[in-house]
């Protein structure tokens, strides 16, 4: 099974922001536990390097890693170094996504108006993440998949429990989720992880029941 197809049926990314070193297996493994298998971890999060080269090393093809907020081919590549699978970014850089596909990576830049989404599409994106989704809600999604059938979108902003389904029924592959999964405003313990588990339990059923 190809990366893409792996993020693809996993249908839930975990957008990690602020995790540190020294907590980053225990997160993912409650979140691999709850059927989260595809993980983001933004660059401007602290030894960034460290967390992607941690996760990839001991989970091996149970988790696919990728780096998110990636602004240019030079964090790109670092991260692909690193482990990443994958490389989110927020707006479509084309030599950010030209980097990616050099080294056989999936490139996943973020768009929202339909002419900056085939833009990224034409520049070699293997799928598109829609954000901020949360500007327009499922319904853009649906619109948008109207004349441009053929790209693979994936809402990412404002994602939760109430409308994950309803993205996945407007046409997305996945959808990006981000604190309302994954937040470290409060001790990471025993507690905090089986929590975790729980909620991306959740969600995994979420995009489950949406497919149908």
């Amino acid at each position: 099974m190809t990366i893409l197809q792996k993020i693809i049926d996993s249908g839930i990314v975990a957008v990690i922001r602020g995790a540190s070193p020294d907590k980053i297996l225990d997160v993912a493994k409650a979140l691999h536990e709850g059927g989260v298998t595809t993980l983001e971890i933004t660059v401007e999060t602290p030894r960034v390097l460290s967390l992607i080269e941690q996760v990839s090393t001991e989970f091996g093809d149970q988790v696919v890693v990728g780096a998110g907020t990636v602004l240019d081919p030079e964090t790109a590549r670092a991260a692909i170094m690193a482990g990443a699978k994958f490389i989110f970014s927020p707006t479509v850089d084309p030599d950010t996504i030209r980097m990616t596909k050099r080294y056989g990576i999936i490139s996943i830049p973020g768009a929202l108006t339909p002419t900056e989404i085939l833009n990224a599409y034409q520049h070699g994106a293997d799928v598109v993440k829609v954000f901020p989704a949360n500007v327009f809600g499922p319904g853009y999604l649906k619109d948008v998949h109207g004349p441009l059938p053929q790209i693979p979108l994936m809402p990412t902003g404002g994602i939760d429990l109430s409308n994950a389904g309803a993205y996945i029924k407007a046409g997305a592959v996945a959808v990006g989720v981000g604190s309302s999964l994954v937040s470290f405003k409060g001790t990471v313990d025993d507690a905090y992880l089986a929590q975790l588990t729980e909620t991306a339990h959740k969600f995994s059923e979420a995009v489950r029941q949406a497919r149908g």
